[in-house]
């Protein structure tokens, strides 16, 4: 498979079959993805991977707080408050076609307590990853870890898999680091959900608009 072969098929997959990854693969893909660049070499990804049991576990005591009302405060937010446009017409796109996948109107309730119960599950993938920085990294080790994802879900598909990275997980610190007994020197950037696409699923792939060259990119003596 080319680079953009992979590139293109890449996407934000919501809904996995149980049939489950081997562990030989996933360590080869972690292994080749830390390849990416890191400015200084620092290489400051910090990864836990949990499935089986491990996952199960997890996703109870998930499931447990969640129907108790619990709520948690994310450690960095995801989106800036009010986001302008054009970022929030595109943001409000993207979810408008994943309640429409689920046979819902745009903001149906309903339909937003499925996709959090789903985002909670991990979409039914049987592996889930989570990806740390040292608290007191900055911005451009943000940038490096990001190098890192994308080239982990790009190895990801060339085997066959798919991946969801998920935002969702910086919604739940405190219970991500107490179940994971994580270093509190550590802050939770995102999770991931990773296995084989269930294709008879709706929600598996809701295609998302990209904006042309000429509105993001400016060219001069080129």
């Amino acid at each position: 498979m080319d680079v953009i072969d992979a590139i293109r098929r890449r996407h934000a997959t919501r809904a996995f079959l149980a049939d489950p990854v081997d562990g030989d693969l996933l360590r080869e893909l972690l292994s080749e993805a830390a390849r990416a660049p890191s400015g200084g070499n620092l290489q400051p990804w910090r990864i836990v991977v949990l499935g089986g049991e491990p996952l199960r576990r997890f996703k109870a005591e998930v499931a447990r707080r969640s129907a108790e009302g619990v709520r948690e405060t994310p450690e960095h937010p995801v989106y800036p408050e009010r986001l302008w446009e054009p970022f929030r017409g595109r943001r409000k796109a993207a979810g408008s076609g994943r309640y429409a996948a689920l046979g819902h109107a745009d903001g149906d309730p309903a339909a937003l307590a499925a996709l959090t119960e789903r985002n909670q599950c991990f979409f039914g993938a049987p592996v889930a990853l989570f990806f740390h920085l040292d608290r007191r990294l900055g911005a451009a080790q943000w940038t490096d870890l990001g190098l890192f994802l994308q080239s982990f879900m790009l190895l990801a598909v060339e085997r066959g898999l798919a991946t969801c990275p998920q935002a969702f997980w910086a919604g739940w610190p405190e219970t991500v680091r107490a179940q994971l007994k994580l270093d509190p020197a550590l802050i939770l950037v995102a999770g991931m959900a990773l296995g084989y696409p269930d294709y008879a699923d709706p929600l598996v792939a809701v295609p998302t608009e990209r904006v042309p060259l000429d509105d993001f990119a400016t060219f001069d003596g080129i």
